[in-house]
């Protein structure tokens, strides 16, 4: 286990590195002046002023040596400081107790409903809970989840009244349960597809026969004997779910105007304001590699025939 940590732990710094890189690229060669926008579209910045702002935020080097000088600041754990000379690190912790409580939820949705619609439909496979499960997911999906947001935000949170129409003041759970559940339609089809097969995979093995044969009752078959090594490719997708939701919320962070880091992304990509979009997206690169890793680790939870090394 330690030397597969180790060697994990190494490899993951290529792909900090180049990750990074890529998103300071990207953002160095968004069109539109960053000290033009810091002091606003109708206010003329004089040569001088323009320099010395420059020279204060380093853009008047490299993207190499800006990027140099930004992982410099990253290995001592600082995030840098955005155009209004706030640190980034302070924004990322006001909106990231925002963003972690709305993909939490959202994740919890989509692993109750998704796995137990998946158990559902292969248990009744050919029959209606089948059918309408993958009927149902199909539907779901082709229809855009922003466009169920802003449905469901209208019906179920300004004529019916049943939840927050937007902003946190509600608290959680109130605030996050409806940009929860329309985040969660992204998810809920795929797990409870993979749940189905993998459910159905495991009805068919030798070993379920053997157990039923041995007059196992059948509550015991499905949950010890099919639900355990189905949950190996489950687990995995869910894992690399809950770190593509943490990057994942930016629209909806913006349909609902929750106040966390998709927000702020967001807002930072509008005004130009490069290190906040820089500071969030590494932050959340480094989050999506330590729950990769966890998720391996789990494998051998799960499966103890499994072997990490």
């Amino acid at each position: 286990m330690a030397r597969f940590l180790v060697r994990r732990l190494l490899t993951m710094i290529p792909v900090v590195l180049g990750t990074t890189f890529i998103i300071y690229a990207a953002v160095y060669a968004l069109p539109g002046d960053p000290v033009q926008s810091l002091a606003g579209p109708d206010r003329a910045v004089s040569p001088a002023a323009a320099a010395a702002l420059r020279s204060h935020y380093h853009l008047d080097s490299s993207l190499l040596a800006q990027y140099g000088h930004y992982l410099s600041g990253l290995l001592h754990g600082d995030f840098g400081i955005d155009f209004g000379d706030v640190p980034v690190s302070s924004l990322i912790a006001a909106g990231w107790p925002v963003t972690v409580r709305l993909a939490l939820t959202t994740w919890v949705i989509q692993a109750v409903a998704g796995a137990g619609l998946g158990v559902l439909a292969a248990v009744r496979a050919g029959r209606f809970p089948d059918l309408a499960v993958l009927g149902g997911s199909t539907l779901i999906l082709a229809v855009p989840y922003f466009v169920t947001a802003y449905v469901a935000q209208i019906v179920l949170g300004d004529r019916l009244g049943w939840f927050p129409v937007s902003g946190v003041d509600a608290g959680w759970p109130r605030s996050y349960l409806l940009p929860a559940l329309c985040l969660a339609l992204l998810g809920v089809p795929e797990v409870a597809r993979l749940t189905r097969a993998a459910v159905l995979e495991n009805l068919g093995a030798e070993f379920v026969d053997t157990a039923v044969a041995k007059g196992a009752g059948r509550m015991r078959v499905l949950t010890q004997h099919v639900l355990r090594p189905s949950l190996i490719p489950i687990v995995s997708m869910l894992g690399l779910t809950l770190g593509t939701l943490l990057s994942g919320t930016i629209l909806i962070e913006g349909i609902f105007n929750l106040p966390g880091l998709g927000y702020q992304t967001f807002q930072g990509v509008q005004q130009h304001n490069g290190p906040v979009v820089v500071g969030i997206s590494t932050l959340l690169v480094l989050t999506f590699l330590f729950i990769n890793l966890v998720v391996d680790v789990l494998y051998v939870v799960i499966d103890p025939r499994i072997r990490l090394d």
